[in-house]
């Protein structure tokens, strides 16, 4: 495949397929765990996954970041012409050391101190337990999942998006069958629906570890001569797409602890499910961002302004499907989520479509505003990125999330991220137009100069 003269339909839903392939496994994670845990344990079983949603979230971003960072700037360099292959792997280099600084960081954070942590993630001293036991085996594998992202989007930027996809569908594909070993046959519970998770990621390590001992692999290990420099350059480009899903941790946190103020365990169960949810669509979103990031960036180093044009025209459409796919969804079956993710009581029936519905309306806008993140950064923008991010992250969600429910009701809480999600819109259209103008009319920006 060459991104900078192969045709851009076929080229972008062929990565479209691998990406979406590695986003849907990665997703079905969590989901598959919170369906057979709800099962097996009921609502107090979805709760308690829903406390540690936000680790997943913190972990995965830090592999975005040092993932998405380095290989948005190792492919615009590939797109330069001139450029030596050393200055490319000086910044995977870069980003392997920043993953394994952040890999010790969060291994010992889990495995220390992680009930302070899952307290502050909104535990009952009833949750709490639960949440534990799901951790235990997960505090041997923490790497492993930082580690994933990273490769990942390291793979498909060196032309094997393929090989990502394989390793996140062969971790993901013993997870389904561990949950259901682990959790149901040898009566494990909620232990087991950890244990078959952290046997998945290290699948998924190992597969994509191979792409390193082919011939195609062209990542090596080389001395950075500016290594402070392209740190920080890798964080700058990286730090929208690790604040999204840091910041989705951060909403969780903040949701799980308004919830149990506000309304109770029967509505956190319920939020459990729209995590998951959440997360699918927030996964689709993903895809379509890293389909089109490679071909992006390569094309900017390259200058070849109307490929970058046709690859965002291909890469909207998608969104739009996914927007319209998941609002309808949610919107028609709400009940039918439920069950699928666990054993209901009358009283989580009763509560979950208007919660579901009210909340399910943002999935109109959040593939837009995620996908938008990836289009900053593939065009060396990451201030407008950064807005994004954190506007939709943190500021305006999170002043939501505790103004609706103390000056209107409890259950104009489901509304803040409709409302969050419709203002950065408005922000993402109006930007992406005018740099989506302006191209070729201004030289290239510089990654590395």
């Amino acid at each position: 495949m060459n991104l900078l003269t192969d045709n851009i339909r076929p080229l972008y839903f062929r990565y479209l397929a691998a990406a979406f392939g590695s986003a849907l496994i990665s997703s079905i994670y969590g989901i598959v765990d919170m369906a057979m845990v709800g099962q097996y344990q009921g609502p107090d079983g979805t709760a308690a996954l829903a406390v540690v949603a936000p680790v997943w979230n913190i972990i995965y971003s830090f592999g975005l970041l040092a993932g998405i960072g380095g290989s948005v700037l190792f492919s615009t360099l590939r797109g330069s012409k001139g450029t030596r292959h050393e200055d490319e792997n000086e910044y995977f280099t870069a980003a392997l050391g920043l993953a394994v600084l952040f890999s010790v960081l969060w291994w010992g954070i889990v495995a220390f101190f992680d009930a302070p942590m899952l307290r502050l993630f909104g535990a009952s001293d009833a949750l709490l337990p639960l949440a534990q036991d799901y951790l235990l085996p997960i505090k041997f594998t923490v790497p492993f999942f930082l580690f994933n992202q990273m490769l990942a989007a390291f793979l498909r930027n060196d032309g094997s998006p393929a090989l990502a996809t394989a390793g996140v569908l062969a971790g993901g594909i013993f997870n389904v069958f561990g949950d259901w070993f682990f959790v149901f046959a040898c009566d494990m519970g909620i232990f087991g629906a950890g244990l078959a998770t952290a046997i998945g990621a290290g699948i998924s390590f190992c597969v994509m570890l191979t792409h390193f001992f082919s011939r195609r692999c062209t990542l090596r290990l080389v001395r950075p001569k500016r290594i402070l420099l392209q740190t920080q350059q890798i964080l700058v480009t990286g730090f929208s797409t690790f604040f999204i899903d840091v910041a989705m941790g951060i909403l969780t946190m903040l949701f799980n602890r308004q919830i149990m103020r506000y309304i109770g365990t029967d509505g956190l169960a319920v939020y459990g499910i729209i995590v998951n949810i959440s997360t699918f669509v927030q996964c689709c979103a993903y895809s379509v961002g890293q389909a089109a990031q490679p071909i992006l960036s390569r094309n900017l180093g390259a200058r070849a302004w109307p490929r970058i044009r046709q690859t965002l025209r291909y890469a909207l459409y998608t969104v739009a499907f996914f927007s319209v796919f998941w609002t309808a969804l949610v919107l028609a079956v709400p009940n039918g989520f439920v069950r699928v993710f666990m054993s209901p009581t009358e009283s989580v029936l009763a509560a979950a479509p208007a919660i579901m519905r009210s909340y399910g309306i943002s999935f109109l806008l959040l593939p837009l505003n995620i996908f938008s993140t990836y289009y900053f950064q593939s065009l060396m923008k990451p201030g407008a990125a950064f807005i994004v991010s954190v506007a939709r992250g943190l500021v305006i969600s999170g002043a939501l999330i505790y103004a609706l429910p103390a000056f209107a009701a409890p259950g104009a809480l489901w509304f803040a991220m409709p409302v969050t999600e419709l203002i950065v819109a408005v922000f993402v259209v109006q930007r992406m137009a005018r740099y989506t103008r302006a191209l070729g009319k201004a030289p290239a920006p510089s990654a590395a100069r």
